[in-house]
């Protein structure tokens, strides 16, 4: 059995708080993993040590392993100051432990052991495992394991222990460790049982004596890798109870320091949100005939009739089990007995005649349904029994089977055949998908070196100053750096040099290779190319830790194996994540690396009921209208598929889902499909998927641990306008365990550190977001059965890119109505200083010589007035979660010729004279937008002109301006001329002129650069 190691490399720490009086700090780092202690050297007076340390750990369980806790603490040496201080503390779940082949340099910051501590700085771990196989014993040694008794067994398994290793390295080590557990007992009450046991794991001999011992004494069963004493081998004991516990209610590698409170959540009913649906379960395992020989080679099958249905199970060979489970529909069901009839298939040969097949009835078993048992999980499986087949010509025969009545939560379900999803057809059974993991693949064009312009075969003259150009591919992404001119410089004369950053999307299981090649654009011919191993780049999980730059030599034709060599920068970035939908509906945002995870903070709980009034959108036979329907729910990396209920207007699913939730501002996706992927066409070719519908449920609009049990209206846009398809009915439910939790995540940011370190450009990252929904879209119509390409595209929204006058009218409706309240507010004080309403007026007044007064009571009046306005509207505030509004996304008013634009591919596929029209009208909308951008842009123009002496006269008057009014404010007081500024705006409308003040009037005249513009 192969053992497994946790590997920590303690690297280095920065900006440590000063704690030795001095200025500086002497960093030592303790590491606990699992009752195994490791220490690290202490650095003497930096506050940046740099350790690189490698300490290992033995995992004893690796199932258990997500399940512990990795912690770090850095404490200040006692020797090199006049206290021993604690300097931070680092916890770190199993769940975020890689391999080795995917380890990064981590900076994690420095936790506070209490409120009161002063702690700062970051540490940089690099934390994998490593499965080892044990090594195969010498042939002697196995002939005397084979000899020895089995109580000598124990020895044969003795692996070298690795306390002095780690632990005890030199006495001063030990020393210091017993002075800081004594520290530490002084400054941390409840740590006590702890650090009192601590100081007895040092070994009393020195290392000398310990060698001399072991060697005079025979070899003994070997303890643990660290072996405790008593009483933390109870404390031990106590904890591994613990674990296995908590290991058999957490599933899935779920730490319980992740979400210890949420294991009551998921140990809710699966099916709480949904209802049982009744299914009439058969299990028919296999027959045994009275007369056949050992080797009858006869096919038999069952068959199940339940009034007009009626199934097959599959053929086997006499003797042969079928064991096939069968669930139906109770409420579809049109009798009130169950007939399970074997049957026997043969072949008659007669001479010259083809052979002609024949069956025959080995008998029939009946049930009433009323009188078959129920079963409700978590009951045991029904046991299967035999059951005599009553028949008249072959009695004696036997068929053993399982009848019961159970719900969709039963086990059996998911692998039964179904009868209201057409039975075991893969493209109607439901499934759970997962997006593939995406990474950025960053890769820095340095420059080239010794290239071989002009040489081969088939060389063309030589360019003065050719011009070259990278060219990097991966798989079916290809970009170029820009043109460099060779020989443009002195400097630069044979290695032209780009400095260029090329990022890609990557996803796992990672393309082979990326492909670089030269190309020389004056001479139109490749210099040469290179091939990068992309499993084997570099992982980076921040900005801090550079990878390293590499040579690879460029390979030319078949007569130049050697064409120069590039220098490059590879790495894939672990500390972004890949945006692989519209930002405005994005469901994940963690970063790429595993080592970044965070726990969960909430449970999503989703339950698909049904759909009511579906409009058909196929027809069946020819004859009748028809629909197949099937829900798609998308959040995060997690796609859930329900099964297809076929040929039914009003479906009833009753399936539920819970996702993992790290971010509460986030959107789930659900949409409603017709199912034409089971069906093919005439050429053999299934055909797609039509959509019914799409709901969108944010979660920040949710109450928490509150179920919403609604219905939605499906709209989906047809050539021919917006059409209502029906509407769906979902209940949901977010689940969260802390509310500091879900407070913190409101102040975190929306995305991982490197999105604001080193930001991607706008155009940079919409063209990495559609190449990532391309790649996901790939991906998963790739899977068994495929989710097809348009229903992927529909879920993620990815033409929202695509022009669409009917989103742009919504766009600017939505504009005018955030600035509706700003008229709002401008046409209530123009009533005010109008006095169209008097007895307001005056109290403005009075509100105005307050403010003046007592201008310490401004903040706090507007801040206690909108406290009691929110608190008063959060009584009328919607208590149902938001979705898609038909209305707000301007689908009643628009028109179909704009309407069929929307829906027309990239590039257009219409007739020029369609194409010649919609350009025309784009251009008169683009005319608008263009005249009102230079309006806005004359107003600021006109600003500036007033300070750069464009209109000498009006500066003059405004430079004369300035001087006056800084003597009149010098001798006027400030609450003076706020007073009289606005008595003055809210004078009488008896002393008001209907003109334009003198200010605007001034403003209006001042230039623009408009006459300027050709």
């Amino acid at each position: 059995m192969a053992t497994r190691k946790l590997i920590v490399e303690v690297c280095n720490a920065k900006n440590l708080m000063p704690k030795d009086g001095q200025g500086t700090a002497s960093a030592y780092a303790i590491v606990d993993y699992d009752g195994q202690r490791r220490r690290t050297k202490t650095k003497q007076r930096d506050l940046n040590p740099e350790w690189d340390e490698k300490l290992e750990f033995l995992v004893n369980d690796s199932e258990s392993m997500a399940t512990e806790m990795l912690e770090i603490n850095i404490y200040n040496d006692k020797k090199a100051a006049k206290r021993s201080t604690f300097l931070g503390k680092v916890k770190i779940p199993g769940n975020t432990f890689v391999k080795s082949d995917a380890a990064a340099l981590v900076y994690f910051p420095l936790e506070k052991r209490s409120v009161f501590s002063q702690i700062k700085g970051e540490v940089g771990l690099k934390i994998y495992y490593i499965d080892e196989d044990p090594p195969a014993p010498p042939p002697a040694e196995e002939e005397k394991k084979q000899e020895a008794a089995p109580d000598t067994q124990p020895a044969t398994e003795e692996k070298p222990p690795e306390n002095p290793k780690s632990e005890d390295q030199n006495p001063e080590a030990a020393t210091a460790k017993a002075e800081e557990k004594k520290e530490e007992t002084d400054n941390k009450q409840e740590e006590k049982p702890k650090e009192e046991a601590k100081p007895e794991e040092k070994p009393n001999p020195p290392e000398k004596a310990e060698e001399a011992s072991a060697a005079a004494t025979p070899p003994a069963p070997p303890p643990e890798v660290q072996n405790p004493p008593i009483a933390y081998a109870v404390a031990e004991k106590t904890k591994q109870t613990e674990k296995e516990k908590n290991a058999q209610v957490i599933n899935g590698g779920i730490s319980e320091l992740e979400l210890q409170p949420l294991v009551r959540d998921r140990s809710r009913n699966a099916y709480d949100l949904v209802d049982r649906m009744p299914f009439l379960y058969v299990r028919v395992v296999k027959s045994k005939r009275a007369n056949a020989g050992p080797t009858s080679t006869e096919s038999v099958y069952a068959k199940l009739a339940i009034g007009t249905h009626s199934i097959k199970t599959k053929t086997q060979i006499d003797g042969k089990d079928w064991d096939q489970v069968f669930a139906f529909d109770k409420e579809g069901l049109n009798s009130t007995s169950l007939e399970v009839s074997v049957w026997a298939e043969a072949q008659e040969k007669k001479e010259n005649e083809p052979p002609v097949k024949t069956e025959s009835c080995l008998g029939t078993v009946s049930f009433d349904l009323q009188e078959v048992p129920k079963r409700v999980p978590p009951d045991s499986p029904l046991a299967p029994q035999w059951y005599t087949l009553e028949s008249e010509k072959s009695a004696g025969n036997d068929v053993m089977l399982a009848v019961w009545i159970g719900t969709q939560a039963d086990e059996a379900f998911q692998e039964a055949w179904q009868s209201d999803s057409g039975g075991l057809i893969p493209e109607t059974r439901a499934k759970v998908y997962l997006s593939p993991k995406l990474w950025y693949l960053r890769l820095t064009v340095i420059q080239t070196q010794d290239l071989q312009l002009g040489s081969g075969s088939e060389a063309k003259p030589k360019a003065r100053n050719p011009e070259l150009y990278v060219k990097a591919q991966l798989g079916p992404q290809l970009f170029k750096t820009s043109r460099t001119a060779v020989g443009s410089t002195s400097s630069s004369s044979a290695n032209p040099t780009w400095n260029e950053d090329l990022v890609f999307v990557a996803a796992e299981p990672f393309e082979p290779f990326l492909l670089l090649t030269v190309e020389d654009v004056t001479n139109g011919q490749s210099v040469g190319h290179a091939k990068v191993h992309v499993p084997s780049v570099e992982r980076r999980i921040d900005d801090r830790a550079q990878p390293k730059s590499m040579w690879f030599n460029l390979v030319g034709d078949e007569t130049r194996p050697y064409a120069g060599r590039i220098h490059l920068r590879v790495c894939l970035e672990g500390g972004y994540h890949v945006l692989d939908e519209a930002a405005h509906v994005t469901s994940d945002v963690r970063a790429a690396a595993k080592q970044l995870a965070k726990p969960p903070i909430g449970l999503l709980e989703v339950g698909i009921r049904g759909a009511t009034n579906l409009l058909p959108v196929k027809t069946k036979n020819g004859v009748r209208g028809t629909t197949d329907t099937y829900v798609v729910a998308k959040y995060g990396p997690k796609w859930v598929r329900t099964r297809t209920i076929l040929d039914r207007f009003n479906p009833r699913w009753n399936e539920q889902y819970t996702w993992d939730v790290y971010d509460p501002c986030t959107v789930l996706t659900i949409g409603v499909f017709d199912n034409g992927r089971y069906k093919s066409d005439e050429a053999g070719k299934p055909e797609k998927d039509i959509r019914v519908g799409k709901i969108r449920l944010r979660l920040s609009t949710l109450d928490v641990n509150r179920v919403y049990m609604s219905s939605y209206s499906l709209t989906v846009l047809l050539p021919g306008g917006a059409k209502k398809m029906g509407e769906i009915e979902i209940a949901v439910r977010f689940s969260c365990s802390s509310w500091i939790s879900l407070i913190q995540a409101y102040t975190s940011p929306m995305l991982p550190r490197m999105h604001y370190v080193r930001p991607l450009g706008p155009a940079q990252q919409d063209i990495l977001r559609h190449t990532a929904m391309r790649i996901v879209t790939a991906r998963l119509a790739r899977s068994e059965p495929p989710l097809g390409q348009e229903v992927v595209q529909f879920m993620l929204d990815s033409d929202t890119h695509v022009w669409s006058m009917r989103r742009s009218k919504a766009n600017w409706f939505r504009v005018v109505g955030c600035l509706s309240r700003v008229a709002t507010l401008a046409r209530w004080l123009d009533g005010i200083r109008t006095w169209m309403h008097p007895p307001t007026t005056v109290l403005v007044h009075l509100l105005l010589v307050a403010v003046v007064v007592c201008p310490h009571l401004l903040l706090p009046t507007v801040f206690m007035y909108a406290f009691l306005v929110l608190l008063v509207r959060s009584r009328y505030r919607q208590r149902g979660p938001h979705n898609m509004d038909p209305r707000m996304s301007y689908v009643d008013a628009v028109s179909p010729d704009e309407l069929d634009e929307e829906l027309d591919g990239f590039p257009s596929t219409r007739p020029a004279d369609i194409v010649r029209i919609r350009y025309d009208r784009l251009r008169a909308l683009g005319g608008r937008a263009q005249t009102l951008l230079g309006d806005v842009a004359a107003q600021g123009e006109r600003l500036e002109a007033l300070f750069n002496w464009r209109d000498p006269r009006a500066t003059g008057i405004f430079v004369v301006f300035c001087l006056v009014a800084s003597l009149v404010f010098y001798m006027v007081p400030f609450k003076a001329f706020v007073l009289g500024s606005g008595f003055y705006y809210l004078r009488h409308p008896r002393f008001r002129d209907d003109m334009p003040s003198v200010p605007v009037n001034f403003f209006r005249r001042l230039p623009s650069l408009s006459d300027q513009i050709m």
